[in-house]
């Protein structure tokens, strides 16, 4: 892939539910299209981790003041994947005044990156509603079960394809259910349901819709 016209501004939202693709979606096509990439499912777990080593204390200043220290380096540290950090992120995310602080953060992203794509649950509905490419990724309970679990006994941990399961199902619910910025499909996104893709056919089906996607906004490059 030739790499994009400095002239083409180009912003892809990537939301969708835990372990539907987003993320590995997301990544694929910012590298492929040399994109910077945001995750904000990171932001709050780094926001939790800061927050765990403060003893479980937090306030507005202290969220305002975690949020200013982020970069995207931070983001990388494979602290932010313990389950204490995971559980917290989740509790967190509902708070009004941490959503705001990391919605801040990541407009600032967005507004100095000309090629970006961000990855959550509230991008195309809330953080970037005029993104140029909307994707809503789905895949089923059974394969994103699945898929979570290989993710575990990656780390070498105990658990059960019926405990992901149950696990998984919860964090759906509330992140549907939320009253704050709840995850839902805009009108103008484009579905993605990844249950039957490899990785090769999800970056195939996704580097398509973004080319038709830099055509349309762009014509013929």
């Amino acid at each position: 892939m030739k790499k994009l016209s400095k002239k083409i501004k180009f912003k892809i939202a990537s939301d969708g539910s835990s372990a539907s693709g987003k993320t590995t979606g997301g990544k694929l096509i910012s590298k492929k299209f040399k994109m910077k990439f945001l995750s904000s499912g990171s932001l709050y777990r780094y926001c939790a981790l800061k927050i765990i080593e403060n003893n479980n204390d937090y306030t507005t200043k202290f969220i305002s003041k975690i949020v200013k220290s982020i970069n995207l380096k931070k983001l990388q540290s494979k602290k932010l994947y313990s389950p204490e950090v995971a559980k917290l992120s989740s509790i967190i995310a509902k708070k009004k005044f941490v959503r705001n602080a990391l919605k801040s953060f990541q407009v600032n992203f967005i507004k100095k990156s000309r090629l970006v794509v961000v990855e959550g649950r509230d991008i195309g509905s809330v953080i970037m509603p005029n993104a140029d490419l909307k994707l809503f990724f789905t895949c089923s309970i059974n394969e994103k079960a699945k898929r979570r679990l290989k993710e575990f006994k990656n780390q070498n941990k105990k658990i059960t394809l019926k405990q992901v399961k149950k696990s998984l199902i919860q964090r759906d619910k509330d992140d549907t259910k939320r009253k704050i910025s709840p995850l839902i499909m805009t009108k103008n996104a484009v579905l993605v349901d990844t249950t039957k893709l490899s990785i090769k056919q999800m970056e195939i089906k996704l580097s398509n819709l973004v080319k038709n996607s830099i055509k349309k906004k762009y014509g013929n490059l």
